[in-house]
């Protein structure tokens, strides 16, 4: 049985962006994970990438090239437009395929979704074993169930996320790509990788909860640290990576998990740079494990600020103070650990006083990266709701479901306010200019071992 996946882009570049920065150049582990766990029961699978595409008539006659008995469709909320466009093609190329899709807005609308006659199945929540049975009930000429709940499986017990289906699926369609993900920044030189350790968020934010809990559960669920190594020497063995993104929500949550890895990537013999995500909070009240993380490899944090307003952040229940969000950026610098700043502007409730309040503590932070969003309103979480409540969303179309601060998402903000701010929050002050000048001149010409490697050359040694 031929079973094809199709990767819509997650609010993509779209078509032939194929290794045009993150969202051109990651893999989906979703995907990957149900191609490796299929893969390993015996079914042959394949991927349709649609950035490795050059537009919907090339979707509709690979599809009818291809003629799968199985097309699988994951969907990101900003995906539900292409997605449905996708499913229609791929019905209108190859009637007889069995189409079914999942991801997060099947698990958080399913309704929605079934809405679309031409979606024999969905697929809610962890999807790596009930995709495989599924697969075994149409290879047995049974009829599944339209809507699965997926069952949640233990991470050990899963293979490894299958990158070859991209690599190779990018290599069909003419793509020359030098690393198996785009890396994100100087600090992570390719061949560059993302890996996921574990699933779910301890915290209680209102602009993720509960979604979050939908698709994952309540609970932090990780792989064990021996298991997460051996993903990573098979991935030197093949790679031969030279840097790595930990994708996890938050992987400083647990500190004993931290501190176990750090001894396992050290005796391991790896030395890769690495970036992952982290809470201020967490880098605040353990900063023996930043040390820690740094002396193995940590290069940079991607750092949930969101707001310079202590009122703003109870109120989006972020857990945290802009006296926190300060002392996180000393203690990455204090570490040399680079800063990737994320903040909304634009939230309910957000005064323009309290927007300028995110652009002073910005300016102070002074992030290696800047990472703003106008706030979104996403379904499934308590903000949303909050905003269909007291009618403020913007949204008309699920392609405008998107974190990028090109338009207003919200009603009750002056457009004005926020796209200076957007601006003004990422111009840097003439102190801080002048210090990153100095430091990146020092880094490249008078750094103690490039004077010693200097002084070599000149004396012929």
């Amino acid at each position: 049985m031929k079973v094809t996946l199709v990767w819509t882009g997650g609010a993509s570049k779209g078509f032939a962006s194929v290794g045009e920065g993150m969202e051109g150049g990651w893999i989906g582990h979703g995907i990957a994970m149900l191609s490796a766990c299929a893969k390993a029961a015996g079914f042959a699978v394949d991927l349709i990438d649609r950035r490795a595409l050059r537009g919907w008539d090339e979707f509709r006659s690979e599809v009818a090239r291809r003629r799968p008995d199985v097309i699988g469709f994951t969907m990101l909320s900003v995906d539900y437009d292409d997605v449905m466009r996708e499913v229609e093609l791929a019905k209108d190329a190859h009637p007889n395929a069995i189409t079914i899709v999942g991801g997060p807005h099947p698990t958080i609308a399913p309704d929605e979704v079934a809405a679309n006659s031409k979606i024999d199945h969905i697929l809610m929540g962890e999807g790596e074993i009930s995709f495989v049975e599924f697969l075994r009930q149409v290879e047995r000429g049974e009829t599944p169930p339209r809507v699965i709940q997926g069952q949640r499986p233990d991470l050990d017990a899963l293979p490894f996320a299958d990158r070859d289906l991209y690599l190779q699926e990018w290599a069909q369609r003419g793509y020359v790509v030098v690393s198996p993900e785009a890396p994100l920044c100087p600090e992570l030189p390719p061949p560059f990788v993302t890996i996921i350790a574990g699933r779910g968020c301890l915290y209680n934010c209102s602009f993720c909860k509960p979604a979050e809990d939908l698709l994952f559960g309540k609970k932090v669920r990780r792989r064990s640290v021996g298991h997460v190594v051996h993903e990573l020497k098979v991935l030197r063995d093949k790679y031969h990576f030279n840097s790595m993104m930990i994708h996890d929500d938050c992987l400083t949550e647990d500190r004993e998990w931290v501190r176990e890895f750090c001894d396992a990537y050290r005796s391991g013999g790896f030395t890769q740079p690495f970036f992952c995500q982290a809470r201020v909070d967490n880098v605040v009240q353990h900063e023996d494990m930043i040390r820690l993380m740094a002396g193995v490899g940590l290069r940079g944090l991607f750092l949930g600020f969101e707001s310079g307003s202590d009122r703003v952040l109870r109120f989006i229940r972020k857990g945290t103070t802009r006296a926190i969000n300060l002392e996180a950026a000393r203690v990455c610098r204090k570490y040399g650990i680079s800063i990737w700043a994320n903040y909304m502007l634009g939230l309910p409730t957000e005064t323009p006083e309290e927007v300028r309040e995110t652009v002073s503590m910005l300016k102070e932070i002074d992030p290696d990266y800047y990472s703003p969003a106008f706030y979104t309103p996403y379904p499934g979480n308590d903000l949303y709701s909050y905003c269909e409540e007291h009618h403020l969303s913007l949204i008309e179309r699920h392609e405008q479901l998107n974190r990028n601060p090109n338009s207003m998402k919200i009603r009750g903000h002056d457009p004005q306010v926020l796209f200076w701010a957007l601006e003004e929050s990422q111009r840097r002050t003439l102190p801080n200019r002048v210090k990153r000048g100095a430091s990146h001149y020092w880094r490249r010409y008078a750094s103690p071992r490039k004077i010693v490697r200097k002084a070599r050359q000149l004396m012929g040694i």
